[in-house]
């Protein structure tokens, strides 16, 4: 980028490198390392003092962000390559705010006595199977330690008692797991080509966007839910008019 488009792009462009340092909580030598691998733009040249501004912070944020999803320094640059060099704060901050995990709490390392407190029951293999078809459980590479998504965890105890088939358990998680990717899929891109660029054009801040997405996770959710129970209400009555046919017929 050159001094003076990159100049035209940047509004607010008043932080020194100690600053940006302390703003963003990164030393100086990482910032500089930062830049020399490209991962942020120069910064606006005024004398013999480099400046940086918003499209720096929000640039540096989605690096942070992409880190503690675990991407490597160069699965990080080949992503940040994707976004145009003329991209704004706003757009750079739609993609940090999509990576935001939509679950409600991170998983729980807890081992297997840690696991039985938190449920309140014992747990047998069998049980520790189901709980880990259910997707409620993962094991680790450390024998009886899981990592838990304890946000669902009451929910898992309570089909357990059930006494769901483990191979019906297997089934239906994959049925949920390959529709529930096109899913995500197609409302993603729904969210990119119509409900994001309502909201860029409105010239609104980087919060707004993160606040949006948190409001749009549990009305898709709640839609999700209704459109099931309304599938499967139209199942059970095509199935009764199915068996009313044969009846008939006979």
């Amino acid at each position: 980028m050159s001094e003076v488009a990159g100049a035209a792009s940047f509004e607010g462009v008043t932080l020194t490198v100690d600053e940006l340092s302390t703003r963003v909580g990164m030393t100086v030598r990482t910032l500089r390392f930062y830049a020399g691998r490209g991962l942020i733009p120069p910064p606006i040249r005024r004398g013999r003092v480099g400046y940086y501004g918003p499209e720096h912070i929000a640039r540096l944020d989605l690096v942070r962000e992409l880190q503690a999803h675990g991407f490597t320094l160069q699965a990080i640059e080949g992503y940040l390559d994707r976004i145009p060099s003329d991209a704004t704060p706003q757009d750079i901050a739609l993609h940090r705010t999509l990576l935001t995990p939509w679950m409600r709490d991170l998983p729980e390392t807890l081992d297997r006595a840690a696991l039985v407190r938190r449920t309140g029951r014992e747990l047998s293999d069998d049980d520790i199977e189901m709980l880990v078809a259910l997707g409620v459980v993962e094991p680790t590479p450390d024998e009886d330690v899981f990592q838990v998504a304890t946000a669902h965890l009451s929910l898992g105890v309570e089909l357990l008692d059930l006494d769901l088939p483990v191979e019906a358990v297997l089934a239906a998680g994959r049925i949920f797991t390959e529709h529930g990717r096109a899913i995500a899929e197609e409302l993603t891109e729904v969210f990119r080509t119509k409900v994001w660029p309502h909201y860029r054009d409105s010239g609104g801040p980087p919060e707004h966007i993160q606040h949006l997405v948190e409001r749009f996770k549990p009305v898709t959710i709640q839609g999700l839910v209704l459109a099931y129970e309304r599938a499967v209400g139209e199942t059970q009555r095509d199935t009764i008019r199915r068996t009313q046919h044969k009846r008939a017929g006979r």
